[in-house]
């Protein structure tokens, strides 16, 4: 479904990465995008800390109820896959040529619907959460195995530089 959503946004959505002709600005293009990806984390920072505040458990520091305990095991793994989807965004950026690098800030879209997509599914049960787990993970793996590929095979005299 992945692969589908990319191609789909990629041949439809009308607008294009600017010109990045230096390393530098394709990292600086990369940090902007991926500031958006930090919504749903700080979403689900906010909504922890109102559900810790509208807790019926008289310790605070104790036991945490399942709707605590949802909100925060989302935003731990979140902020763990967003350090490796943001640096593999940073990798893929400076191998991608200027044609496809409208996919920085699809791939960045991807990862907080997704991201979103996972909470909802966690929330309504434990079961359900592979569907949104998978659409972040799997991205992330490709995007690992081409910056491998890229750094490996394409280009290994400048694997270093």
């Amino acid at each position: 479904l992945c692969p589908c959503l990319i191609y789909g946004a990629y041949a439809f959505l009308p607008f294009d990465a600017p010109l990045l002709p230096t390393v530098s600005a394709r990292l600086v293009y990369t940090l902007r995008c991926a500031a958006f990806a930090t919504f749903p984390i700080v979403l689900g920072m906010i909504i922890s800390g109102i559900s810790r505040l509208c807790s019926s458990a008289l310790e605070p520091f104790g036991e945490l109820q399942r709707e605590v305990e949802i909100h925060r095991t989302y935003v731990s793994q979140s902020v763990h896959l967003f350090i490796l989807y943001f640096f593999n965004m940073a990798v893929l950026a400076t191998y991608l040529p200027q044609e496809v690098l409208k996919l920085i800030p699809l791939l960045t879209g991807l990862f907080a619907i997704s991201r979103l997509i996972y909470w909802l599914s966690y929330a309504i049960g434990r079961s359900f959460r592979a569907f949104g787990f998978s659409m972040t993970f799997l991205p992330l793996l490709a995007m690992l195995l081409w910056n491998l590929y890229s750094m490996f095979v394409l280009e290994p005299e400048n694997l270093l530089a």
